[in-house]
């Protein structure tokens, strides 16, 4: 089994990530999905944790092995971020949604010097507005990032094209389609829920899918 199905079938597990095409799950944007993720339950479950930390910072190692500082996105992305770079020995920070009102009004938490090379770590990644905000405010700040690396991604095309549009790659260590695929296999929805699943992830607005 390939890291991309064990960390699935362990997000699977603990609940991380849900599947219920037939009671869907309202969206904060009222859309309609059959798929709840909720990454930080995998800090409350040391094993999968174990797997998934040590799988993001293997997933860095290779990928950017000139990367001097890790980036987390406030907040889910945050604790991964901070337990990936202790294990690679590395410094970490995080990038706040707005600047503090008060102190050093900061955006960027952790010191950030011009010119270091940063992987930013989030935790999941649909439209990819927000991990593309954090980017824009690392380059302002002078910061080379390298890439994201995130724990799970929909795929959806709209994520897709803003990624390709800012020149950054992201990549997840799992995805919607494995998540799919090991639930299948395990029984945990029917084979011809998998259609439907795809039908939402190409377009979330579209609610035909519910219908079946």
């Amino acid at each position: 089994m390939n890291h991309k199905e064990s960390i699935a079938r362990g997000l699977l597990q603990i609940g991380a990530v849900f599947l219920r095409p037939d009671e869907p799950f309202t969206w904060a944007s009222g859309i309609k999905s059959p798929i709840y993720c909720d990454n930080r339950l995998i800090l409350t479950a040391p094993a999968v944790r174990a797997l998934v930390e040590q799988t993001l910072a293997e997933t860095i190692r290779a990928k950017y092995p000139e990367a001097e500082v890790l980036m987390g996105t406030a907040t889910a992305g945050i604790a991964h971020a901070a337990i990936a770079a202790h294990l690679l020995g590395l410094p970490m920070g995080y990038v706040r949604s707005g600047a503090k009102d008060h102190g050093r009004q900061n955006q960027i938490e952790g010191r950030l010097d011009p010119g270091q090379k940063v992987v930013v770590v989030e935790d999941l990644i649909s439209t990819a507005g927000s991990v593309l905000e954090v980017v824009e405010v690392l380059r302002a700040a002078g910061a080379d990032v390298l890439g994201i690396v995130s724990l799970f991604t929909y795929g959806m095309q709209k994520g897709i094209d803003r990624l390709v549009a800012a020149d950054i790659e992201n990549t997840s260590l799992t995805d919607f389609d494995t998540v799919i695929d090991v639930a299948v296999r395990e029984g945990r929805i029917a084979p011809e829920d998998r259609a439907r699943l795809l039908a939402f992830r190409q377009n979330p607005s579209d609610e035909s899918w519910i219908k079946g």
